[in-house]
């Protein structure tokens, strides 16, 4: 067994724990949060497992677990099959199907648009989901929530606002704010979102499929997803267009997006710092 990097787990230990024994490990990268590696297996099987600190991100692998699982079962769109999560020493791990990567098939970005589409018209009850999970290295709430105002306010946008005065970043945020947000977010059902839809989180599979990766699941509004795909860009329009096709976006979309686009905003303000303060803010003027 090889390994390119000594990420303080004993992959023995994952080997044992799903039956097979391990040939090769090499590194795949990752992120601030988790460290990615490829193991191959004496009979050639790939899989990818993910290893991050159990103490300082409890709970984060069996909530992505149940989101990968959640996002499958609507056979819409490609999703890497979870295997097996578990904890060695200080150690969180998740053993995941290795999707080999390819390069873009024809009408790629129509169908991605259309899968996407498809994922959103599966429905809930209430928003929120049953169980909290993770944005980036942040906890995520979800408990359930009767209406999509209530929801946005209070499981999404009210922590980080939290968070980030607790960060000593003053937001200017008026008595009218949350008014005006509460007004211009559309009576619609919940949808199953991925969550944290940047083009980071998806892959191209080895049959020019789209496949979506590191999920942050909820039944929620549906152009959330949406807003986080067009914030950092990655997406080509085709997909947009083939979205509004198969399930067409209620009128003002477009002028909802900054809406939508400060959670994501204020996410990345608590994680990486004030780079993000002048976008977080520009937006909250709109709506005070």
């Amino acid at each position: 067994m090889s390994a390119s990097n000594d990420p303080g787990m004993d992959f023995k230990h994952i080997a044992e724990q799903n039956s097979f024994e391990i040939s090769t490990v090499t590194e795949l990268g990752g992120g601030d949060i988790n460290e990615v590696f490829l193991i191959t297996t004496n009979k050639a099987e790939k899989f990818v497992v993910k290893i991050n600190n159990a103490k300082e991100f409890p709970g984060m692998f069996q909530a992505e677990m149940e989101g990968l699982q959640t996002l499958s079962k609507t056979g819409c769109i490609k999703i890497p099959k979870p295997i097996y999560t578990g904890e060695f020493e200080d150690k969180a791990y998740l053993l995941l199907e290795y999707i080999p990567a390819g390069k873009q098939g024809n009408d790629f970005w129509e169908n991605f648009g259309s899968q996407v589409a498809c994922l959103h018209q599966h429905t809930a009850k209430e928003f929120g989901f049953n169980k909290d999970n993770y944005v980036g290295s942040l906890p995520q709430k979800n408990n359930w929530s009767e209406d999509p105002v209530e929801f946005y306010i209070t499981r999404r946008l009210a922590p980080q606002l939290k968070l980030a005065g607790e960060n000593n970043y003053d937001l200017g945020i008026s008595k009218y704010f949350i008014r005006n947000v509460s007004e211009n977010i559309p009576d619609e059902p919940p949808s199953l979102i991925h969550g944290d839809l940047w083009n980071g989180n998806f892959i191209i599979t080895s049959a020019g499929e789209p496949c979506l990766i590191d999920p942050a699941v909820a039944y929620a509004p549906r152009e959330m997803d949406l807003a986080m795909m067009k914030l950092f860009g990655g997406f080509d329009h085709r997909l947009f267009g083939a979205y509004n096709e198969a399930f067409p976006l209620e009128r003002g979309f477009e002028e909802r997006l900054p809406l939508w686009q400060l959670y994501y905003l204020l996410v990345h303000l608590n994680i990486f710092g004030k780079g993000y303060l002048n976008q977080v803010n520009n937006i909250i003027r709109q709506y005070n």
